[in-house]
């Protein structure tokens, strides 16, 4: 992976996601943030999509990639790339509450009563790439 590359994982928040729809099968865009926590990327959210303490929301990137884990990381803030990726969803306890209590994570915490919150109900998604294709 180029220094370019790795500055943009570093310094950006906004990407698009291009997954594998789990009913349709068809490409699926969607813009979404991702974390850097200390050199992991990961895509979370909030308990609900709205940020809000109310009832759950579906989430279909998250069902996509359930049903599909590889997909394409679409990096569109300081570089125009797409990088192939397999997403890994968090289900550890332990790691859930590491990577919600790190400070990159404290815009989801501003968004909820308690840090238990985003670790029994958020979704948490870690990110590798493939390196074939990668410059």
């Amino acid at each position: 992976m180029n220094d370019e590359i790795q500055c943009a994982l570093c310094a950006d928040r906004l990407i698009d996601i291009i997954t594998i729809g789990a009913k349709s099968g068809l490409p699926r865009k969607m813009e979404i943030w991702f974390t850097n926590v200390g050199g992991r990327i990961i895509i979370c959210g909030t308990p609900d999509a709205a940020g809000t303490n109310g009832p759950r929301a579906r989430r279909d990137w998250l069902a996509n990639l359930r049903a599909n884990p590889e997909f394409l990381f679409c990096l569109t803030e300081s570089l125009v790339v797409q990088l192939p990726a397999r997403a890994k969803i968090i289900v550890d306890p332990e790691d859930r509450r590491r990577l919600m209590t790190a400070p990159e994570t404290q815009w989801y915490r501003d968004q909820v009563d308690s840090v238990e919150d985003l670790v029994e109900s958020s979704p948490i998604v870690e990110v590798f790439f493939v390196e074939e294709g990668l410059s």
